[in-house]
């Protein structure tokens, strides 16, 4: 048995679903295969371009800064316009789901650590939080939630911003485990679960009711990002309503209601699309004859299943996804072998100080401006290969706040020239 498509893209994150997406909407027959759930859902939703580059000073506007990048990095193989046409499909895709669209410029964004990050694009849970407004905040946590200390994020961002911020930490209305999970608690709102049959009072009523009681002069309230998944604007109206003040949530780390409700719209356009998705197999090996790929093996149970397609897109991730793995030997692309450049000195891949600008977080595979992987001479590995998203080197994504921004405009890139170039 055989499986064939235009284009196959390996990937599941933000990359590979912008250039199956990309692809179908060109006329490709696309074919999405991950083997492992995405990173969407241990990410804080928050979409980034370019936060900072070569000082410790936010970015205001991050279209300005991308010319002056170095001409390695993947902003400069793709272009200014492209990260813009990226973030215009992006809108699309989520319509009604984030804001930031009307602006080129990056909002400042709380999060669980008590910092502010600069960010393009932010959930819509998230807008009433936004630095910019100066307005005093209280912060909400909760007993069961470890991941937010509330009061100590509070601590931390009052001291950098022009409001007053307080925090408070709170016992979650109901009887829950004290390690249920987060997703549990978000059920709850959106179901908005009886606590008192007797009086009808329901999970919002109930926590609207004690965050009242430490409300004081705050005029909007932020919250772990767990308000609610499926019906999670209509928990933050009704909190809104009996609290009589803005409510939003500050984005979190994993599990991450926002990232999750980012994965489902991302996975309903490509439903939209006709994007067939397949999940939970890795691919395994693959076929080349005169320098193109023919063929990569899915491990589907016992069976390698040959997977045909006349363009690939690679977008498989960085070290944290495992897009890029390491030895003892050196570090290397897993799937088509592609070559990472690196020192050939091991104790050069890192600088003893922590914070220090490493070398290891700009690993990944080089590419030409067509976005094909270059071998070690800078010839293409494959001419219907294309790398997209944390899988290419060039670019420190950690410290620039530019992981989505990449991602996004890369995946689309590598999705329209593959669709182009089939044959």
């Amino acid at each position: 048995m055989a499986i064939e498509s235009d284009v196959l893209v390996i990937g599941g994150g933000l990359a590979g679903a912008s250039a199956a997406i990309e692809a179908a909407r060109g006329g490709a027959s696309a074919r999405l295969v991950t083997h492992k759930e995405n990173t969407l859902r241990n990410a804080s939703g928050l979409i980034d371009v370019l936060g900072y580059h070569g000082s410790d000073e936010p970015i205001v506007e991050p279209f300005e800064a991308i010319p002056d990048l170095p001409d390695h990095h993947p902003y400069r193989k793709v272009g200014v316009d492209a990260v813009r046409e990226s973030l215009a499909l992006f809108d699309e895709i989520t319509e009604g789901l984030y804001e930031g669209g009307h602006t080129e410029t990056n909002a400042l964004s709380p999060t669980y650590g008590g910092r502010v990050k600069p960010t393009s694009r932010y959930p819509k849970s998230a807008a009433a939080g936004l630095a910019s407004r100066a307005e005093d905040t209280l912060l909400v946590g909760f007993e069961t939630v470890t991941t937010f200390d509330a009061p100590l994020s509070a601590e931390r961002l009052d001291s950098s911003v022009p409001f007053e911020v307080r925090g408070v930490t709170i016992p979650f209305p109901g009887e829950f485990r004290a390690d249920a999970r987060i997703t549990r608690l978000a059920r709850a709102l959106d179901a908005d679960e009886l606590l008192d049959r007797e009086n009808r009072t329901g999970t919002r009523e109930a926590l609207a009711e004690r965050v009242s009681e430490h409300l004081g002069d705050a005029k909007r309230i932020g919250f772990p990002a767990i308000l609610g998944d499926e019906e999670h604007r209509e928990v933050r109206e009704t909190l809104e309503d009996e609290l009589g003040v803005p409510v939003f949530e500050v984005p979190m780390g994993p599990p991450s209601l926002p990232g999750m409700r980012l994965e489902d719209r991302l996975y309903e356009a490509l439903e939209t699309e006709g994007v067939r998705v397949e999940s939970g197999n890795p691919v395994v090996g693959y076929t080349a004859d005169e320098g193109r790929i023919t063929a990569v093996s899915v491990d589907r149970g016992r069976r390698e299943i040959p997977y045909h397609a006349d363009q690939f897109v690679l977008a498989t991730g960085g070290l944290v996804g495992k897009g890029i793995d390491s030895t003892r030997e050196g570090v290397f692309e897993p799937v088509f072998d592609c070559h990472v450049p690196q020192p050939e000195e091991r104790y050069e891949w890192f600088h003893d100080e922590a914070f220090d600008d490493q070398p290891y977080a700009r690993f990944g595979v080089a590419v030409d401006d067509d976005l094909r992987p270059l071998d070690p001479e800078g010839d293409p590995e494959f001419s219907n290969l294309r790398a997209a998203g944390a899988v290419l080197g060039g670019y420190d994504m950690a410290r620039e706040k530019s992981a989505s921004g990449v991602s996004l405009s890369t995946g689309q890139v590598a999705g329209r020239n593959a669709n182009e170039d089939l044959q």
